[in-house]
């Protein structure tokens, strides 16, 4: 049998880093990254033969479990019809369909291969539609590694170190603004100063790429009012977090209060975000026109991004927004974009059963999974006197080590990179021997699934007492 270093050491001779996406070489963390052989529902099996409870899930997408037999039969099905035409299809349509009644704010829809095609269109059509150039982004807040969005970008960038990226001009880099996430004052004296040449502000409703990072109260909706006083556009990129925290995502979940608890007052009364988030619950019926959702929404941006979840775990994503900034994309207006792989029929036809199945029951399931991981990580580390804090926005959380985090959480990159991240490589590594795949690194979202049982909970409870022991022991690197 192959072993997972010696896989390693013969892709490293073919590959930089031995991988096609930095977080998997285990950078933060030490050792070789386990490569994967297959996967069911909610566990992976690596080339050595062990079975890991999988709390990666495709960095998001695996929202109903691996191998869904039903998402399955439908790629297979697509596949046998035809791999690909640079053609439309029906299915395309039945997808954006599909998209709308979920999220109305979508519009019309262009369906692309990756987050970064949709986050660089959407970025590219609100220069179009504006006439400006400037971009605000938010300092942690990721985006895809198109050239303009790198800089402070969290996640990976942050994991390995880096401010940025080489091989950015400062031309390209200069079009873009970086503010600290949560500073509604910072936001509105940009705009202030420069509000005439700034043509959008891209945000993750709720980061996830700095570890999980609630929006404060109000934070996205004054985003919305400050970019629509200045004639700017909001870009709410949902590519980790559309359809996998709800039916309308992040900004259904937050902008919509009849989305979340019925108990709740407002858009932020419900405790879906923050440390003490618990299970929300959402209606069947969608949001089409006509039901008072615009009446409703606290915020509404004008363009918004999927990825992930969209795809069911193919390569596809989507950007969706306002019908008259979307038709200024070609062919019908002067914004160009294109892709020989946009709208593949496989992804299409897993995206669609996804969607179909991502129901009520999967929500509550994938939500009451995660508050269950959480609490008992949480218990864990307490136990060692591990200072920490679990942060959730809806089904998403991380686990935040550190006085500071403890104390007060975190509310912003500065304080996300002050973290103890000594201690979460052999908490990680601990989880890992036990049987448990955490994302290897304390920068990233732990995701469930719908199909994760509670043989494989106890088997994460089971493991968190020693990964608790490793992270209280941890002493900071000379």
């Amino acid at each position: 049998m192959t072993s997972n270093q010696q896989l390693f050491d013969a892709a490293r001779a073919v590959i930089p880093g031995g991988v096609d996406s930095p977080v998997r070489a285990f950078g933060s963390v030490g050792g070789a990254p386990a490569f994967i052989d297959h996967a069911l529902a909610g566990t992976v099996t690596d080339a050595e033969g062990h079975e890991l409870v999988d709390l990666v899930g495709s960095w998001g997408p695996a929202l109903l479990g691996h191998t869904d037999p039903d998402v399955v039969d439908a790629v297979v099905a697509a596949a046998r019809k035809g791999l690909s035409f640079g053609a439309p299809t029906e299915a395309e349509t039945r997808l954006a369909e599909a998209v709308r009644r979920r999220v109305p704010v979508a519009e019309r829809l262009r369906f692309v291969s990756t987050g970064t095609e949709a986050t660089m269109t959407a970025i590219r059509l609100s220069r179009g539609a504006t006439g400006r150039d400037l971009v605000i982004k938010f300092a942690g807040c990721y985006h895809g590694h198109s050239d303009g969005l790198l800089s402070a970008a969290g996640s990976g960038v942050a994991t390995g170190g880096l401010p940025g990226s080489a091989g950015v001009p400062a031309a390209i880099a200069g079009q873009t603004i970086v503010l600290p996430y949560n500073d509604v004052a910072a936001l509105e004296e940009c705009f202030a100063a420069r509000g005439s040449e700034i043509a959008a502000v891209i945000t993750e409703p709720a980061p996830a790429n700095m570890g999980i990072v609630p929006p404060a109260p109000g934070f996205n909706a004054a985003i919305r009012r400050v970019t629509a006083e200045y004639g700017a556009l909001m870009i709410a990129d949902e590519v980790l977090s559309g359809f996998r925290v709800g039916p309308a995502g992040m900004w259904g979940l937050e902008a919509l209060d009849g989305w979340v608890d019925a108990g709740a007052t407002g858009p932020l009364a419900t405790p879906a975000f923050g440390e003490g988030a618990v299970t929300p619950t959402w209606p069947r019926t969608g949001l089409a026109e006509g039901t008072g959702w615009r009446e409703r929404a606290a915020w509404i941006p004008d363009l918004v991004t999927f990825g992930k979840v969209i795809g069911g775990g193919m390569p596809l994503a989507a950007l969706g927004g306002r019908a008259d900034v979307m038709e200024l994309l070609a062919p019908v207006g002067p914004v160009y974009q294109a892709g020989t792989l946009s709208g593949n029929p496989l992804a299409t036809a897993a995206g669609i059963v996804t969607l179909e199945k991502a129901d009520d029951a999967v929500y509550a399931a994938v939500a009451r999974r995660a508050q269950q991981v959480g609490d008992l990580v949480s218990e864990a580390l307490t136990a060692e006197g591990v200072a920490h804090r679990v942060q959730r926005s809806g089904s998403l959380f991380s686990v935040m080590l550190g006085e500071g985090a403890a104390e007060h959480g975190v509310r912003d990159y500065e304080e996300a990179k002050a973290q103890d991240v000594f201690r979460f490589g052999p908490f990680f590594h601990a989880f890992l021997e036990a049987g448990v795949a955490l994302p290897p690194s304390i920068f990233e979202a732990w995701f469930l699934s719908a199909a994760h049982t509670d043989e494989q909970i106890e088997r994460i409870a089971a493991a968190a007492p020693k990964a608790a022991k490793a992270a209280a022991a941890a002493t900071p690197q000379a």
